[in-house]
C-alpha cells in the first residue's frame, strides 16, 4: 500500500495527576460550552486543575499514513515483531505491517452489537506475547432484547496471524441494558497477571445512577485475573469484587505512567473531560459531580463533594479527549514522561507534562489530523495514531527531518 506522507508544524499539550469525572448522556463527542468555562458559576477546586499554561516551543512533525479504509478504527496495540492489531467498530480486527500492508479480517471474534457506540473497541497484549501470543479485547456484547455492555474476551494469535484461537470470553459487565452509548473500554495491564478495564455508564438517566452502585460495575474500574477474569479488585466493603473505583461515566483513555500511576480519563457531558489518576477504592463522582452541565444547559450536579474525588485537570469546552500514552522514547527527547492525548472534537493530539501529580503545562500538536480515537508510542518512539473515521487511518508521526 502505498504510503502519504505530510508536514505539519504545531505544539502539543500537557497533562496531570488523580481522580474524578463529570457527566450526562453523550451527544457523539459534541460540546458547546463556552469558552470561558464557568457554565454555571463553576471555579475549579484548586490552581492548575483546567487551562494550564502553554508549553513553549513548537515542533515540526512529520505524518505518514501507513494505512486507510479503516472503518472507525477503536484499538491499536504493537506486537514485538513490528506489526500493529487494530480493531474496527463493525468488529473486525486486521494486523498492519511495517510498511502499511493491512491483512484480511482475523478470524475467530465474537459477534459484537455495532450499533451507534458499540462494536469492537480496545485491543491489548501483555509483554509476553512472543511467547504466548495471547490478546485480549473488549466489545459490546449483544445480550437479547436490544440490550447489552462490555464484555472482555481473550484468544490466541495464529502463527500466521490470520485467526484467534481458543477464544474465552472472560468478563461481563452487569447489568445488561438497553442503550447503545457509553460502553468505555479501556485496558491497561498491571504487570501482575491482572487487567484494569474502564467501564461506561451506558448513558441514560436510568443506568447512569449505577455508577455509584457498588453491586453494579456500570460506571466502574475493574480489576481482574488476566487468564480467567475472576475478580482482583480493590477489596471495597459491599461492593463487587472485582470493582477499583467506582463514579466514572465513559472512560476513553487509560495508561499506566512512568512510576506506575493508573491514570484514565472519561468524556463529560458538556464540558467537564477528566483527567483522573486513579487510585483503589475511591469514588470520582459521576453523576452527583461534575464540571460540565446537561445537554439542554440545565445544571447537573455539584462540583465537589466530601467522599469523592477531584479530577487532576479537566477540560471545559471539552475537546472529547480518548486514548492516550506517556512518552517514553528517543525520537521525542523533550517529552520523557509527558502525557499524549488523543482529541476526537478538537482533531489534534493534547500533550501534558505532569510534575508531582498536578499538570505543570499543555501543547496541542498535530492540529487538524482528523478524530484521534488512540495514540501509542511505538518501539522506535514515532507516535502511532488512528482516526475514528468511515474511512479511518493509521498514522505514523516523527519529528521533521
Amino acid at each position: 500500500m502505498m504510503r502519504r506522507t505530510r508536514r505539519t508544524t504545531t505544539s502539543l499539550t500537557a497533562l496531570a495527576a488523580t481522580g474524578f469525572l463529570a457527566g450526562a448522556a453523550c451527544a457523539q463527542d459534541i460540546n458547546t460550552t463556552e469558552p470561558n468555562g464557568a457554565a454555571y458559576d463553576q471555579t475549579a477546586a484548586f490552581e492548575g486543575q483546567t487551562r494550564a499554561p502553554a508549553l513553549e516551543g513548537d515542533v515540526a512533525l512529520q505524518q505518514t499514513v501507513l494505512a486507510e479504509g479503516l472503518e472507525h478504527p477503536w484499538g491499536l496495540t504493537e506486537l514485538p515483531d513490528g506489526n500493529w492489531l487494530v480493531t474496527e467498530r463493525p468488529g473486525r480486527m486486521r494486523m498492519v505491517a511495517p510498511d502499511g500492508t493491512l491483512s484480511e479480517p482475523i478470524s475467530g471474534l465474537p459477534e459484537v452489537d455495532a450499533r451507534d457506540q458499540g462494536g469492537l473497541h480496545d485491543v491489548s497484549v501483555a509483554e509476553d506475547f512472543a511467547d504466548t501470543r495471547r490478546v485480549w479485547w473488549t466489545y459490546a456484547e449483544p445480550r437479547g432484547d436490544g440490550e447489552n455492555a462490555t464484555a472482555v474476551a481473550t484468544g490466541i494469535l495464529s502463527e500466521d496471524g490470520s485467526a484467534l484461537e481458543d477464544v474465552q470470553r472472560i468478563w461481563q459487565q452487569q447489568p445488561a441494558w438497553a442503550s447503545t452509548k457509553h460502553f468505555g473500554a479501556r485496558i491497561v495491564h498491571d504487570g501482575e497477571g491482572n487487567i484494569f478495564v474502564g467501564l461506561g455508564e451506558r448513558s441514560d438517566p436510568e443506568p447512569r445512577v449505577y455508577a455509584q452502585d457498588p453491586q453494579s460495575t456500570l460506571g466502574k474500574i475493574v480489576r481482574i485475573d488476566a487468564e480467567d477474569g475472576s475478580p482482583a479488585g480493590a477489596g471495597i466493603e459491599g461492593a463487587l469484587p472485582e470493582i477499583w473505583s467506582m463514579g466514572h461515566r465513559n472512560i476513553q483513555g487509560a495508561a499506566m505512567g512512568p512510576d506506575g500511576q493508573l491514570w484514565m480519563n472519561e468524556h463529560g457531558p458538556q464540558g467537564g473531560d477528566e483527567l483522573n489518576a486513579i487510585e483503589a477504592g475511591l469514588n470520582y463522582g459521576w453523576p452527583e459531580v461534575t464540571y460540565g452541565v446537561d445537554y439542554s444547559g440545565a445544571e447537573m450536579g455539584v462540583t465537589e463533594m466530601e467522599g469523592t474525588e477531584q479530577p487532576v485537570y479537566y477540560w471545559d469546552p471539552s475537546p472529547a479527549i480518548s486514548g492516550m500514552a506517556f512518552y517514553e522514547g528517543d525520537m521525542f527527547a523533550d517529552w520523557q514522561g509527558d502525557a499524549l492525548i488523543g482529541g476526537l472534537r478538537s482533531g489534534d493530539i493534547i500533550r501534558l507534562n505532569i510534575e508531582d501529580g498536578m499538570v505543570t503545562g499543555k501543547a496541542r500538536h498535530a492540529t487538524g489530523i482528523g478524530r484521534v480515537r488512540e495514540v501509542e508510542v511505538a518501539s522506535d518512539g514515532a507516535l502511532m495514531v488512528i482516526t475514528d473515521e468511515e474511512s479511518g487511518q493509521l498514522i505514523r508521526i516523527t519529528p521533521e527531518g
